[in-house]
């Protein structure tokens, strides 16, 4: 038996940089990965999927190239080219992952863990013990419960970036934010698309005006969304696939070369024999505090598998958490200051409490906006299609931040560093930003 200091399970974005900061404080670690070290974020999910935006974005300027007074010639997608790019820049970050992994403090396993009590797990017949131990495991895609749910052709958003060709048409069932990805991305690169989405809104858990506009622009390119509508059924036919949905009591139905299945993800706990070892957990996922401690002394769990937060930097700095903890050390991570991004064109992102969820708590907050279009940066750019929206209390104190548009995924983080020093709007609109830029819209507020 191998002991250690702490064991962490999964090696993606909540186990490897956890791994890496405990050698450096000195702990002996044993991490073990069933897969890839990355996890899902790097080999099926966020730097995947950031590549084919990538592509995307880099297909749309080239359209619009005639626009800024340059002319090129007819513009194509290169589906097998896109797939090589994608995987070479997965492999780099892979490699990178893996030499960071070499410390000699550190002990990967390859592997599938389970418990065989509190302290000890079992990978194969090898067995590894730690007074401590991090559970995470992540996550994997939901399949909803309909008849012809796992067709052929029917496909989980791993299996669309592993696909040989690109389909001709792809009906996305799920409008959260991987569907939403997955829709912009096909739709720049030519293929047909339509969103079917149970709730009223696409993106429930963001900013309501904010997700209606982008859903208004996304429709504006063509994608065809029907929201407010359940999926009953998919059936197989000589063309490819017919979706059926129930919408407002009426039966319709959606026709596709393929299918996305993009209705969340479930905590991975399948293997880990939970229930023989006592630690508590849920459909959602496994319970912890707010130190991401179980009701076990001396188990966590971290990222998608806790069902807190399933967001990759979520994982991370939960992580850290952890460490910090198990340390003793205190440290001002505030896990209620979560940037989270959707990487469509245009781009959204958010942090903090929404309008939404002000009214739902009783939260007297006051609304903030100002548009892309009275920006010169944006202008320039020629993307004058989006808002920014500030949320604050009575005070002024800053409670939330959302934005639509051109590089809202980095906007969205000074937001987020004003945030977490409890700072006000006031404090935005009177530091000096550099002009022109897109971040003079948040002064401008």
């Amino acid at each position: 038996m191998e002991s250690a200091d702490l064991i962490i399970i999964g090696a993606g974005p909540g186990g490897y940089e956890c791994a890496a900061k405990a050698a450096q404080a000195g702990l002996k670690v044993i991490i073990i990965e069933k897969k890839e070290v990355g996890g899902t974020c790097l080999n099926e999910g966020c730097i995947p999927t950031k590549c084919l935006c990538r592509s995307a974005e880099v297909m749309e300027v080239a359209r619009q190239a005639k626009t800024f007074g340059i002319l090129t010639g007819e513009v194509k997608a290169d589906w097998a080219q896109i797939i090589a790019r994608k995987d070479a820049v997965v492999s780099q970050l892979v490699s990178g992952i893996h030499m960071l992994l070499k410390s000699p403090q550190i002990h990967l396993v390859q592997g599938e863990a389970r418990f065989v009590d509190a302290h000890t797990l079992a990978v194969g017949d090898a067995l590894y013990t730690a007074p401590k131990i991090i559970i995470a495991t992540g996550s994997v895609t939901k399949f909803l419960p309909i008849e012809g749910a796992h067709a052929a052709g029917v496909l989980t958003s791993t299996d669309l970036l592993q696909a040989a060709s690109q389909p001709a048409s792809l009906c996305v069932i799920g409008g959260g934010v991987i569907g939403l990805e997955f829709a912009s991305i096909f739709q720049t690169l030519g293929t047909q698309v339509s969103v079917v989405e149970y709730c009223k809104e696409i993106l429930p858990n963001f900013d309501s005006e904010l997700a209606k506009r982008l859903r208004m622009s996304l429709k504006k390119k063509g994608i065809v969304f029907k929201t407010g509508a359940a999926v009953r059924s998919i059936v197989s036919t000589p063309d490819g696939l017919t979706v059926g949905y129930e919408e407002k009591g009426k039966t319709d139905s959606l026709s596709a070369e393929r299918v996305l299945m993009a209705v969340g993800r479930a905590a991975n706990v399948g293997a880990l024999n939970l229930d023989d070892v006592g630690i508590a957990y849920t459909p959602r996922g496994i319970n912890v505090d707010e130190h991401m401690q179980t009701n076990v002394p001396g188990i966590y769990a971290v990222g998608d598998v806790n069902g807190l937060c399933q967001l990759a930097h979520a994982a991370t700095f939960q992580s850290y958490k952890v460490l910090n903890h198990i340390l003793g050390k205190t440290d001002g991570i505030r896990l209620d200051i979560v940037p989270a991004a959707v990487f469509t064109t245009p781009e959204l992102a958010s942090v903090g409490l929404t309008e939404d969820q002000c009214k739902a708590n009783g939260l007297s907050c006051k609304v903030h906006k100002v548009f892309y279009r009275a920006n010169g940066k944006a202008l320039a750019m020629g993307e004058d299609e989006g808002l920014v929206k500030a949320i604050t209390d009575e005070s002024g104190l800053l409670l939330g931040m959302h934005i639509m548009g051109a590089h809202a995924a980095d906007l969205i983080h000074e937001a987020a560093a004003f945030m977490q020093t409890g700072a006000s709007l006031r404090q935005m609109q009177e530091m000096i930003h550099a002009h022109p830029t897109l971040s003079e819209l948040l002064a401008s507020l």
